[in-house]
């Protein structure tokens, strides 16, 4: 039902179907942990850090790093308690000097007005907010509590510096930028220029642009040494193809992202087949750049598994040209369509050139079948009567 009033997507509504309990049930294979999840966290649980002390060794960067409710709690004891500490010291100061027995105390107290606890705990918050009722103020009578009230102001200050920066990189972090950078829900692999090619698309929904943006892929499967050695996370780079040379791209519009599957790719070996059982190959993508209105360096991650990545199918295109300038259709920036390719891998591909040279003729027949169809629909046609014969 929720589904359908448009509350929750239907990919995440679970339909329980009716089930015979004659029948016997059998459990689902279970799916392949992320190492990255879709959205860019990465899915990795620390456990059993006895040196918890290292945190603390950079308390600002804890700090940013704390939820927000954590981080609120923390400003507020901190006023709090630093208020609550001077005014302790503001107190002790006028009882020491006699300033709170009337009648028994000196001409000049220290702090005037001070007369109870309550009375010093508001001098400590005038003093360290600075704003000043006129009611309470510090005498020249005691240097002691001038001393205290630099100190004070001092306390206050760094405070304010550390809470204020903590909470302005809380809410300018890199990934709030990268909430706008968006990749395709699937990966596809098809024939491009006569090779085998690994593709996805990325884009970036603002205007605003990712300045030396730069993208890097990587294989993350579980490997075994010929030694014996299990590595649970085997991370192999994947080259891309791009013509300005190196990973940088020019992120204005959505771009789709190539490698091509030859000998040195660790896709080299993967058929059809493979994206079915292969349960142990994720592919990482991980886009990094500057923001452009901020100067922040921020980075969007994804992942896909092998069950995600589509054998013969291509991007379609999303980019046209209207009323003099380019317009983007992100309607359609998932959308693949079926285009012929071997079911083989690019070692048999590389070594069977006649799968290619097959494949090029069945493709360049297709365009050519459909127009002559469609010139033989086109053409007209002619009907003699005998009116006209006579």
């Amino acid at each position: 039902m929720l589904s359908r009033k448009g509350i929750i997507p239907e990919e995440y509504v679970l339909t329980r179907l009716a089930e015979d309990p004659a029948e016997p049930r059998y459990r689902a294979r279970e799916r392949k942990a992320r190492f990255v999840s879709k959205n860019g966290n990465c899915n990795v649980a620390h456990k059993n850090i006895r040196e918890q002390g290292r945190f603390l060794q950079d308390v600002f960067t804890t700090l940013v790093d704390l939820k927000w409710p954590h981080t609120l709690l923390i400003f507020t004891m901190s006023f709090l308690c630093s208020w609550l500490l001077f005014a302790m010291v503001w107190w002790l100061i006028a009882f020491a000097h006699g300033d709170l027995a009337p009648g028994e105390g000196t001409a000049v107290p220290c702090i005037t007005s001070i007369r109870s606890f309550s009375s010093a705990f508001l001098f400590s918050i005038e003093v360290q907010v600075t704003i000043g009722f006129g009611g309470r103020m510090v005498t020249e009578e005691c240097p002691l509590a001038i001393l205290i009230l630099i100190v004070q102001n001092i306390v206050g200050l760094m405070i304010n510096a550390i809470m204020l920066g903590c909470i302005f990189m809380k809410t300018a972090q890199a990934h709030r930028r990268a909430e706008t950078l968006i990749f395709s829900k699937h990966a596809v692999i098809a024939v491009r220029q006569g090779r085998l090619c690994f593709m996805l698309r990325v884009g970036d929904l603002r205007k605003s642009m990712i300045i030396s943006a730069t993208i890097h892929m990587q294989v993350v499967r579980k490997t075994t040494s010929p030694e014996g050695e299990v590595v649970p996370l085997h991370q192999v780079d994947i080259p891309m193809e791009n013509g300005v040379g190196g990973n940088s791209i020019f992120l204005v519009a959505p771009l789709i992202i190539y490698h091509v599957i030859d000998a040195n790719s660790p896709l080299y070996d993967l058929a059809p087949s493979d994206l079915h059982h292969h349960q142990d190959l994720e592919i990482i993508v991980i886009l990094e750049g500057v923001v452009e209105t901020t100067g922040i360096t921020t980075q969007a991650r994804t992942s896909y598994l092998a069950d995600e990545i589509l054998w013969g199918q291509r991007f379609v295109p999303i980019v046209a040209e209207e009323d003099g300038r380019y317009s983007v259709d992100y309607s359609k920036f998932g959308n693949t369509i079926k285009v012929p390719t071997p079911l083989c891998t690019a070692r048999q591909l590389d070594e069977d050139h006649s799968l290619l040279d097959a494949l090029t003729l069945a493709s360049a027949r297709g365009p050519l079948r459909k127009r002559s169809m469609a010139v033989a629909k086109a053409k007209p046609k002619f009907s003699i009567s005998p009116d006209s014969l006579s």
